[in-house]
């Protein structure tokens, strides 16, 4: 038997095997899928010996470089099914997620970093939200009607934990926590993502995993409650935005009662509610952690312009959200809100969401609105996915748990034990306070606590020893170099595209796996316009890089002028000296920046931005008139990102959020037709009033690639004209479905991001034929027929044949080559011997979009036993249920009869 590897990570237990056994196995034929792999009227599977613990990170199909799709988990978490797509070669089948493969085991990285160290503590902030308040808590839970949101085949459960503060006077702000995407119920050891759950099994109580962080709020007087989503992350594999809607509508269902609860409401309350101080809707605090980080920021968005009725939890908001903390979100649709204030928290071992695709709840809000609403990450070394949430722990949790980062892995910077990597408690403790710096600034206006989320570079104490960088934009920053298409730059630098398969335009190499945080693709999206970042490259000290924004920036009012600079992980003492010029011609030198690069193996999404500052001169140059930027490196070589710079003064301004215009995607479905093209009209709706502009994706016919536009919305408009062609045509195909997104630019939010043009099939299927090329051979030959379709199709076409009982003497599982048996089944063994009718070995012939000839075979072998004739037989048809079957039949002589 193959040897098999099993690989224990927060993602997958899966078959392994090397890229050396892969390429061997492709070489057996072109029609015969990696292990573990099988295509049927199901659809395309991917089946694992062990579960996969359900997570954040979106589990993918590829063919070769194209995205197939999400696929379907089982309730047991072993088979993922999408269904039936056109596969352009079944060797190229991959399974993926955040970037990872899942389906092979990736050759282990050379560690760079063998004695890496953690950066030297910041010094102490002149405050410490870690340390608990003065009032002592209760905790208490509630359970009340579940709510129906639109497109889950199962209501959503509303039941959640409240820790709130014991004699707080008054009305007290509300922090509410989302957990994220993880298994629902458990039985014993096994993991199950199903709901409800079934009798003989236990909900997970994911929502309890924030206790520390609830109590430490409670002790500052907030009235805390964290929210259970299982039914959401139950049935999320079925929804085009992966849940982030029906996590805002369950959001906004607790909301909406403690609206109730903080009035005329107030008797019918849960006890839990009724005991503690009077919610103040006026200040909520969202904390989402993974997808449910997408979550409560969608829910911010819903609150501001309520989404189009019939969607979940209709109505204008009666609360007003101030603030998000945000720990290892997702943000699949890259549509954070932009006038709402937030800090993410980015894990620097995260083995999960392990691209860190969070920094874009930052990065993605330049130019959206106004900018003065704050916005942070905080880059946590040493930091997983899971600890933060004590249900997601080993040791602390009631159901199965696991480091999210591959324990397998030796690794420098991420292995329990290592010098950077943080226990669970330590992880927990950083979490809590950090949770508390932001909803001390955001809701109570405590600006002390700001140096600790805007980059100042200071720390919390309480948080010791974590070491936590921080960067940020918006809040008091004046735009000096923003990328956005009109910068310029000279000297070692270049202007480059985040997003490219051009290796002469791209920031980084496009072949690299996780190139940076910053860089995250949009829904795999290549190339994607309008996300530049300057690339600095030199090859002798003082070799300048001038950055020139389109026209002359005014930096009056700025103290500091602060730049967010990428080095490489590992790199130390990078050193830049840097200088302004005004539009005169005059010069400043505003001083030194230096910074090391963070610790990090080959891994981690670790080429983040940090934060440095030097001071703006009073005086020399004309700061109404900033018209240069040069960044002279003090090294011998190296390279460098800049992602921005801005004009940073103290203070933190009041965001005022506003409704912007918001756009949602709807979903269509039209007839192919037999000839001509025609365009239709893909539905997107614009709600609320304003000037903005989108950027709109279309995918193109064979799914490799999206057709963009930008699409500018007038005050009073209220759809989006985006057209697209559909050709008709008389082939069978399996029919389209085309992904249609859509992702803010400016003056815009987005809602429902993501959704599909359906073209369904209405031309007959081919008929199939098999002739036999050999039929009857001598053991240890090969029988061959050849498959014929009586037209080509649209769509790359599969035909399977089943093993079935022939008349007479059956050929058994030790009659074939043990590798061709073997990649034909999945999870079988062919001892002991027995029919192959009893298996579920397949032939399977893949016929590329327009071919209509392809051939199968059965592979046999000499043994030394004297038998009768055997005869195979499989039954040929496609993947349609009660399609036509064509039988071919084999037979197989002993070798002895011929000697």
């Amino acid at each position: 038997m193959r040897s098999m590897k099993l690989l224990l990570s927060a993602l997958v237990v899966a078959v392994l095997i090397t890229p050396a056994e892969a390429t061997a196995l492709a070489r057996q034929g072109p029609d015969v899928p990696p292990p573990g792999w099988s295509i049927s009227g199901a659809g395309l599977t991917w089946t694992a010996p062990g579960p996969i613990p359900a997570g954040g990170a979106a589990i993918e199909f590829w063919d070769g470089d194209r995205l197939l799709g999400v696929p379907r988990p089982s309730a047991d978490l072993r088979t993922y099914t999408l269904d039936v797509v056109g596969v352009d070669a079944v060797d190229g089948l991959r399974v993926r997620a955040s970037g990872r493969r899942l389906d092979v085991e990736e050759p282990t990285p050379p560690t760079t970093a063998a004695n890496v160290a953690p950066p030297a503590l910041q010094p102490a902030g002149d405050t410490d939200p870690g340390r608990p308040g003065p009032f002592a808590t209760r905790t208490g839970e509630y359970e009340l009607d579940p709510i129906t949101v639109p497109g889950y085949a199962v209501p959503l459960e509303v039941e959640a934990v409240v820790v709130a503060p014991i004699g707080a006077p008054g009305r007290r702000p509300l922090a509410l926590f989302l957990h994220g995407r993880h298994i629902t119920c458990y039985q014993g050891t096994q993991m199950l993502l199903e709901w409800p759950c079934p009798a003989s099994a236990k909900p997970v109580p994911s929502h309890r995993g924030y206790l520390q962080a609830q109590r430490l709020l409670a002790s500052q007087g907030y009235v805390t409650v964290s929210v259970s989503a299982n039914a959401v992350n139950a049935h999320d594999a079925l929804d085009v935005e992966a849940g982030a809607g029906a996590r805002s509508a369950l959001v906004r269902a607790h909301l909406a009662k403690w609206a109730d609860w903080a009035g005329a409401g107030r008797g019918s309350a849960p006890e839990v509610v009724r005991a503690a101080p009077v919610a103040d809707l006026g200040n909520v605090f969202l904390v989402g952690h993974s997808r449910g980080g997408e979550g409560v920021n969608r829910a911010a968005i819903d609150s501001l312009v309520p989404p189009p009725p019939g969607t979940g939890h209709d109505g204008p908001a009666r609360w007003r959200i101030k603030g998000q903390l945000l720990i290892g979100p997702t943000i699949f649709g890259h549509n954070p809100a932009p006038d709402v204030p937030s800090v993410t928290i980015l894990p620097g071992c995260d083995g999960d969401v392990s691209d860190l695709q969070g920094q874009l709840f930052v990065d993605a809000t330049r130019g959206v609105s106004r900018g003065t609403a704050l916005h942070s990450a905080l880059y946590l070394v040493g930091a997983n996915h899971n600890f933060f949430n004590t249900e997601w722990t080993p040791g602390q949790a009631e159901a199965p748990a696991q480091d999210d980062f591959r324990d397998t892995w030796v690794d420098a910077v991420c292995s329990p034990g290592t010098a950077t990597r943080l226990t669970a408690a330590q992880q927990q403790t950083a979490g809590a306070t950090y949770i508390a710096a932001a909803a001390r600034l955001f809701v109570a206006g405590d600006q002390r606590v700001l140096p600790l989320l805007d980059g100042s570079g200071v720390r919390a104490p309480s948080a010791d020893p974590a070491r936590v960088l921080a960067h940020a934009v918006g809040g008091a920053r004046a735009p000096f170099v923003v990328l956005d298409g009109t910068t310029s730059a000279s000297g070692s630098a270049r202007v480059c595209a985040q997003v490219s398969a051009d290796p002469a335009a791209a920031c980084v190499d496009p072949a690299v796996t996780r190139p940076s945080p910053h860089f995250v693709r949009f829904n795999r999206v290549v190339p994607e316009s309008g996300r530049f970042a300057v690339a600095l490259r030199w090859t002798a000290e003082g070799q300048a890089a001038t950055v020139r924004p389109a026209a002359p920036v005014s930096l009056v009012g700025a103290r500091e002028l602060a730049l967010r600079l990428a080095v490489p992980p590992n790199t130390a003492a990078n050193r830049f000296t840097v200088t302004v010029t005004d539009a005169s011609g005059r010069r400043a030198q505003l001083g030194t920046v230096a910074l090391d690069g963070l610790p990090a193996t080959e891994r981690l999404s670790a080429n983040w931005a940090q934060e440095v500052r030097v001071p703006l001169p009073s005086r020399g140059i004309d700061l109404r008139h900033v018209a240069e930027l040069e960044l002279v490196p003090q090294s011998g070589s190296g390279q460098a990102w800049l992602l921005d710079a801005h004009g940073w003064a103290p203070g933190l301004p009041d965001p005022r959020p506003v409704a912007l215009p918001r756009v949602d995607l709807g979903a269509l479905t039209v007839e192919e037709g037999d000839t001509g093209t025609r365009t239709v009209r893909f539905p997107v709706s614009v709600t609320g009033d304003g000037a903005g502009s989108v950027r709109v994706f279309v995918q193109d016919e064979d799914g490799r690639a999206y057709t963009e536009r930008l699409v500018v919305i007038e005050p009073g408009q209220h759809e989006v004209e985006v057209p697209i062609e559909v050709t008709g045509n008389t082939r069978f195909s399996y029919g389209a479905r085309r992904v249609v997104l859509a992702k803010a630019v400016r003056g815009t939010v987005i809602g429902h991001y993501a959704d599909r043009l359906t073209v369904p099939n209405d031309d007959p299927e081919p008929t199939v034929t098999a002739t036999p090329v050999i039929d009857a051979v001598t053991e240890g030959g090969t029988l061959t027929w050849r498959v014929t379709l009586s037209s080509p199709a649209d769509s790359n076409f599969t035909i399977i044949g089943r093993a079935a009982a022939p008349e007479g003497v059956e050929l058994s599982t030790t009659d074939v080559d043990e590798t061709w048996f073997r990649q034909r089944v999945s999870q079988e063994d062919p001892l002991p011997s027995r029919p192959l009718s009893t298996t579920g070995v397949q032939v399977v012939a893949y016929f590329p979009r327009g071919e209509v000839s392809r051939e199968v075979s059965v592979l046999t072998v000499v043994d030394a036993e004297a038998e009768p004739v055997e005869r195979v037989r499989f039954d040929l048809s496609s993947l349609t249920p009660g399609a036509p079957r064509v039988p071919v039949i084999g037979t197989v002589t002993d070798a002895s009869d011929g000697r």
